[in-house]
């Protein structure tokens, strides 16, 4: 297997970036914030209620780790269950530290304990995203049956916020292109646009012409990963862990409600609006979905706070104190898990050696 070389500028500049955008929306969501509501709810909370929680998201790492295996199966690849869970999460500590990395990482932490090679394992992983976005649209939709009143209520709310302040007023960057002499701003976000796309296709004509044979070959072995759920051999035993996931996913976010005071009374169907909205957050490529999913759960508490006739502001100070108490959640369970996995892969490493 050729080694692989890194570019270790590459990576400080991917975490810089990541952390800007955490830093970004942290501020953002905490802009104008009074502490001491939060100070209070957190006080106040049941964590037993969080704990309970956590033991949901610990389901959805063993779920995910058995669902692997059934994918690498008809590839000729029977992993053990143990070697799949350990190398989840060390995948899923890597995207602590640099977003998305985590899929190669664990593709690559499989191979060191089962020889799977890492573009198959990466194709089957890349079907996970598929099918996790099949299930995501399904939330969605149930989030628009039960909760479209929410959204609306929103809706109408941003508006008139909007018209209160229409009048236009030049952010730092936009300052400095009026002082160059830049005034139509609609035609020159389109040209940027217009530019960015162009660089983009260049940059990866340049890229496939120089990596062409390592490319096609990679690609080979991802579509024989994503053509593996067409060879699945035990197809309800996959369906059956999906949806164990998704409602692990579905508790973890929905139990964190009931610790707290303020939303102790949420339903079911606010559960599918958290969820989904929770999740918008974390695709935003910030460290550990910090700042991103913090300004998602303000955001979304305020709706279904305006929706049941409540203050908007007070929504969005418990949607922050929830994101308080969920995000550190999920980054600690990340943590444990993906720390003791490191250990566990060390020792099966060391047993086919």
């Amino acid at each position: 297997m050729e080694k692989n070389t890194k570019n270790p500028l590459k990576s400080i500049l991917t975490i810089v970036i990541s952390l800007a955008f955490a830093g970004f929306f942290l501020w953002f969501a905490l802009k104008g914030l009074d502490f001491k509501v939060i100070q209070k709810s957190l006080a106040k909370a049941n964590y037993w209620w969080v704990l309970f929680a956590g033991c949901f998201g610990i389901a959805a790492y063993w779920f995910r780790a058995i669902r692997w295996n059934l994918m690498l199966e008809p590839m000729g690849h029977r992993i053990s269950n143990s070697n799949s869970l350990w190398s989840i999460s060390f995948g899923y500590l890597m995207n602590l530290t640099i977003p998305r990395s985590g899929e190669v990482a664990r593709a690559t932490a499989l191979y060191g304990v089962e020889k799977v090679p890492v573009d198959k394992s990466f194709g089957t992983i890349i079907l996970e995203r598929v099918v996790d976005l099949v299930c995501m649209v399904c939330f969605l939709g149930l989030t628009l049956i039960f909760k479209f009143n929410t959204i609306l209520s929103f809706y109408h709310f941003v508006i008139d916020k909007k018209e209160e302040k229409d009048k236009f007023v030049p952010n730092f960057f936009e300052r400095l292109m009026i002082k160059i002499g830049v005034n139509d701003f609609d035609a020159f976000y389109f040209y940027l646009k217009i530019t960015v796309l162009v660089v983009f296709l260049i940059g990866l004509i340049i890229f496939y012409r120089f990596k062409k044979e390592k490319l096609i070959n990679f690609g080979k072995g991802i579509l024989q990963g994503l053509t593996s759920i067409f060879k699945l051999k035990q197809k309800g035993k996959f369906i059956l862990y999906t949806i164990g996931i998704w409602v692990s996913y579905y508790f973890a976010a929905f139990l964190v409600c009931f610790a707290l005071p303020e939303t102790s009374n949420f339903t079911f169907d606010d559960g599918f609006f958290i969820l989904v909205v929770g999740t918008f957050g974390m695709i935003v490529p910030a460290s550990g979905g910090i700042g991103a999913f913090n300004l998602a759960m303000k955001f979304g508490f305020m709706a279904l706070f305006i929706s049941m006739g409540k203050s908007g502001e007070l929504g969005g100070e418990i949607g922050l104190t929830y994101s308080f108490i969920s995000l550190p959640l999920q980054i600690v369970i990340m943590l444990v898990m993906g720390l003791i996995s490191i250990p566990m892969l060390a020792k099966a490493r060391n047993k086919i050696a």
